[in-house]
């Protein structure tokens, strides 16, 4: 039974977004699913499965990552912000070192928030097919800048509920 499941999303303020990037975390998210060792990790969680939602922030909207991490429905929810490159920034295989980073910096708050022991190694990613699929990538626009500073400057914890359609306060879940 697989254990992680990823949501997917970009902000973007000029309409394009790395998809090159979001292949790359899926990869991750995928090989880690499939480890054994990263599944007897997760089972010392006491929870089935992880829902990792992120959102791969464009350089002008992103100044710093936001976590939400809840229990709902039988599943701890764990919504990320992360940098992206930009738009047409290498091949998949070449992020793969900055998809690893990240998502393993994902783990690392789950693993503090859950009171966890330390994360096992990151297996070997195996190759990507030559024309991997797809995945599904839930896009939002930002406003580009307009002389005024936001004044958070980074999506707030209830936006990222939002952004993959959770505005549900995790209370009534």
């Amino acid at each position: 039974m697989d254990w992680l499941h990823s949501l997917l999303g970009t902000t973007t303020v000029d309409g394009r977004a790395s998809q090159a990037y979001i292949v790359a975390l899926q990869h991750v998210v995928v090989t880690l699913d499939g480890d054994p060792a990263w599944r007897r990790w997760w089972d010392a969680a006491g929870v089935p499965e992880c829902e990792l939602g992120i959102v791969a922030e464009g350089p002008l909207d992103h100044l710093r990552p936001s976590a939400d991490i809840c229990k709902a429905s039988g599943k701890l929810r764990a919504n990320f912000t992360c940098a992206a490159p930009a738009a047409g920034t290498g091949r998949p295989a070449e992020l793969f070192p900055l998809a690893v980073h990240e998502v393993t910096g994902m783990f690392e708050v789950i693993r503090e928030a859950m009171g966890l022991g330390a994360l096992p190694p990151v297996p070997p990613l195996p190759d990507l097919p030559d024309h991997p699929r797809e995945p599904e990538v839930t896009r939002k626009a930002v406003a580009p800048e307009s002389g005024e500073t936001d004044p958070l400057g980074y999506l707030s914890l209830t936006q990222i509920r939002e952004f993959f359609g959770e505005d549900d306060p995790p209370a009534a879940r």
